[in-house]
């Protein structure tokens, strides 16, 4: 499959999302040259910045729905794939397909959280110009009064953000706009004259206290934060809030300005997104990527059980990968379970598994749940009519102090596994490591 034949197969996935900022023939030009980085790292020749750079593009190109991210992950993990497993290198090789698919599932990662990245950024673009905007309109009313005001009220009643002004010395609402009264779900007129602390209510306050009182009192020009917002009626939202000191030609306040963007839907699609590149897209298990980064923020004592299923191979080869599958399912949601509370369970590819818990107390508390482990796989799996008997090899790790080197503390888990393996023993081989 060519790139060219690959970005008409990307274009249709994507057909229908947005409307595009290009034309079929640009975005398919951008789409085929995009897609030979993504090649080139799926085939190992390239960094997973790619994955970055052509999350970015989309986001550039106006593709900002949450459906972007997934139509192009399914293109990744298939299309792409398939169009380097089947197409032999230059000494007519073939690319290990097992590895193409590891690969996929890492650029897949780095194309989400990239997504993520760029539509914030992009977004916070937008807001800054806003506030930009309305700023220097403002600034500019007090030296032009008449014509500088219908360019205020134009920005302020037609902007799509929430603005609001407030009499720094009263701290009440002198003004809100139709998009501001929306978010508060309240009438404009009903917000006006009220005290701001009324407004948001003393449940929506408290983030916003201290800074807000520093900006009545002059000790700051503005500040910026995050916050929720919860209506009346009960219903939650999230809030990107800017508030900025107008002051006059002699330097003294003479109002202050908000502007307020509702993100409840943009934190939502960051949180999934988050999500699913932190987590196994099979199994829903945690990722490589987040198993390390809780490794390595890790309260110790920690303990390692390092699972790698028996047969498995034999399982695909006699009922099919899609049987395959739903065996790693079921091995998921047991671990899973068995790990609890408090232990994170992980898929690192393939049929291997580990757990991770923290102030593990000694090595025969490591001992009963890589016991309670095995135990949770030795009931039979039924799946489409087959029953079918998982075995497991496990080897453990007790680690008494945070880990300094994570692949030497790896290569010693791995290594007590396949010890295990070959000696076919149940609960497994255990080793203990000191810093």
């Amino acid at each position: 499959m060519g790139s060219h034949e690959l970005a008409v197969r990307w274009a249709d996935a994507l057909d229908g999302v947005v409307a595009p900022t290009l034309t079929r023939t640009q975005i398919e030009a951008l789409l085929a040259g995009l897609g030979e980085q993504l090649l080139a790292t799926l085939r190992g020749d390239g960094g997973l910045d790619s994955a970055r750079v052509a999350a970015a593009a989309l986001v550039a190109a106006n593709y900002r729905d949450e459906s972007a991210v997934s139509r192009t992950v399914s293109v990744i993990c298939r299309d792409m794939v398939r169009a380097v497993v089947e197409t032999p290198d230059s000494q007519g090789l073939r690319t290990d397909p097992e590895r193409v698919r590891e690969r996929a599932i890492d650029v897949a990662a780095e194309f989400a959280a990239g997504f993520t990245a760029a539509l914030r950024a992009a977004a916070l673009s937008e807001q800054e110009t806003t506030l930009a905007a309305a700023l220097s309109a403002v600034r500019e009313a007090q030296a032009q009064r008449q014509l500088s005001q219908a360019r205020f009220s134009a920005i302020f009643a037609g902007a799509s953000v929430g603005i609001g002004t407030i009499d720094v010395r009263t701290g009440r609402v002198v003004d809100v706009n139709a998009a501001m009264a929306e978010m508060f779900g309240a009438p404009a007129e009903s917000i006006t004259g009220m005290q701001v602390a009324d407004v948001l209510g003393p449940i929506n306050i408290g983030p916003a206290y201290a800074q807000f009182q520093q900006l009545l009192e002059g000790t700051i020009d503005r500040f910026r934060l995050e916050t929720g917002y919860t209506h009346p009626g009960g219903h939650r939202t999230a809030i990107d809030l800017s508030m900025s000191a107008v002051r006059d030609e002699n330097g003294q306040i003479r109002f202050l300005i908000g502007v307020a963007v509702d993100i409840t839907e943009r934190k939502a699609l960051s949180d999934q997104l988050w999500h699913d590149a932190h987590h196994d897209n099979l199994t829903g298990l945690a990722n490589r990527t987040l198993f390390f980064d809780r490794l390595a923020q890790a309260s110790p004592p920690i303990g390692l059980c390092y699972l790698d299923l028996d047969g498995f191979k034999e399982i695909n080869d006699a009922f099919g990968h899609t049987v395959g599958d739903r065996v790693l399912q079921a091995v998921a949601a047991r671990l899973r379970e068995a790990a609890e509370p408090g232990g994170l369970a992980a898929r690192l590819g393939g049929d291997e598994f580990i757990v991770l818990i923290e102030n593990c107390r000694d090595e025969s508390m490591l001992d009963a749940l890589s016991r309670h482990l095995l135990d949770a796989l030795s009931d039979p799996i039924t799946i489409a009519g087959h029953t079918i008997s998982v075995g497991a090899s496990i080897g453990t790790a007790l680690v008494d102090e945070p880990p300094d080197a994570i692949d030497d503390l790896m290569h010693t888990v791995d290594t007590a596994m396949y010890r295990n393996k070959s000696a076919r023993s149940r609960p497994g081989l255990h080793t203990r490591r000191k810093r």
